[in-house]
């Protein structure tokens, strides 16, 4: 950061802003948590906003529940804040990408505590609705011809796609959390699927089961608990890793209680 950048972040970080900025930074945690970023990415950041506007140094701890920050001030002064994260999250690639690059223009040129959370608040949303549908069915379907189903079994795959992703927008408003998320939504797509394959036999069940689980298993979350436990990270690496097994867990159990109740 050059010297008209580091005089214009020393007077951004008075005492009255300080707790500002600290409280954004927080938002900033919270949503790239919660777009499906790692530990290190979320500290890192933090890190560097902070430095960025003035910090003698920032204190950062991220687990995947928690995330608190301490600022020290010129001055000796210390600002402690500390945010509770709830719920699973999810994956956004686009939003994360936007928060990223606010935040490297917050590094190069700090802006005040009001802009930059106008600028978080108001930034690109990833595509949705009948995109996002689409993508669904073409996930399911695909997914089902790689594992051996024929075209007919993509087909019905990429309607049930389209089942789950109606589902993903719904049940969560009134699902207490991801696990009963997951085990309901295999349940009530196993249960579809599994009707239609007994009033038609010649559809390959299996596959097209296969085709729409993968629309709901956390791979992603699992890659990242094992990437925070290789770089040290590892009580957010477990706990991320417990989770994953956990929903994977749910949504065999949803499978194959539709399974054993309807037949398959």
């Amino acid at each position: 950061m050059d010297q008209d950048n580091k005089k214009n972040a020393d007077m951004l970080l008075t005492k009255e802003t300080a707790g500002k900025l600290l409280h954004i930074f927080l938002n900033m945690g919270e949503k790239l948590m919660g777009c499906g970023a790692e530990v290190k990415r979320v500290e890192d950041t933090l890190i560097r906003l902070g430095n960025a506007y003035g910090a003698v140094k920032m204190n950062v701890f991220v687990i995947t529940s928690s995330i608190v920050v301490t600022m020290e001030l010129h001055g000796g002064e210390r600002i402690t804040q500390t945010r509770r994260i709830l719920g699973a999250g999810g994956t956004d690639f686009t939003r994360m990408e936007c928060l990223n690059e606010l935040s490297r223009r917050c590094c190069e040129h700090p802006m005040d505590p009001e802009t930059f959370q106008y600028e978080m608040e108001h930034l690109k949303k990833a595509p949705g609705g009948l995109l996002l549908y689409a993508g669904s069915a073409l996930a399911a379907g695909s997914h089902a011809v790689f594992f051996g189903g024929t075209l007919i079994d993509a087909m019905f795959a990429a309607v049930f796609g389209i089942l789950i992703c109606y589902l993903q927008k719904v049940l969560p408003k009134i699902c207490p959390n991801n696990m009963i998320f997951n085990l309901t939504a295999a349940f009530l797509a196993g249960s579809e699927i599994c009707a239609v394959g007994r009033a038609l036999p010649f559809l390959h069940t299996d596959k097209i089961m296969i085709g729409d689980i993968m629309l709901l298993i956390p791979g992603i979350a699992m890659t990242n608990s094992i990437r925070d436990i290789l770089v040290g990270d590892t009580i957010s690496g477990l706990m991320r890793l417990i989770e994953s097994i956990l929903w994977a867990g749910s949504l065999a159990c949803g499978f194959m209680t539709a399974i054993l109740l309807i037949g398959g």
